[in-house]
């Protein structure tokens, strides 16, 4: 193969309107944008969403939601996926390298959610009143 003998695969490349080109091509004289109007005129046409005076869509319907800068700073954890955290401490590094969490989270939760068949010990993770409980009837603690 040579750089001069590449070609685009057939059919993904239309050839172009030649628009204005006499009248055996079907396009010339008016060029297909008819007779006279603010669409025949050079630089006739409005901006996007207008509509004449009207007041536009965009601004007649409401403005709705809220887009959080720190909903991705945040993460929660369940209980049930400190089963499958190697070792006995879990902290935000160990999980974020095991996967647990989003590397972006720079805070994580522990929610009750499933169950912990072994002991852990939490350091500077939060945990909810029933996932704390749940850790130290396993044997665990939350540091």
């Amino acid at each position: 193969m040579k750089l001069n003998t590449i070609k685009p695969a057939p059919g993904s490349k239309p050839t172009a309107k030649r628009l204005g080109r006499g009248p055996g091509s079907g396009l010339g004289k008016t060029s297909g944008k008819g007779h006279k109007g603010q669409h025949a005129r050079a630089g006739g046409y409005h901006k996007v969403g207008f509509e004449g005076g009207q007041m536009p869509l965009q601004r007649r319907l409401p403005k709705r939601g809220f887009r959080s800068p720190t909903k991705l700073e945040k993460a929660e954890l369940r209980l049930d996926a400190l089963n499958r955290l190697e070792g006995e401490e879990a902290d935000l590094l160990t999980l974020k390298q095991a996967g647990l969490i989003p590397a972006k989270a720079l805070q994580v939760k522990v929610i009750l959610a499933g169950a912990l068949s072994r002991k852990i010990v939490l350091r500077g993770l939060a945990a909810t009143k029933g996932a704390r409980a749940a850790i130290e009837a396993a044997g665990g603690r939350v540091e």
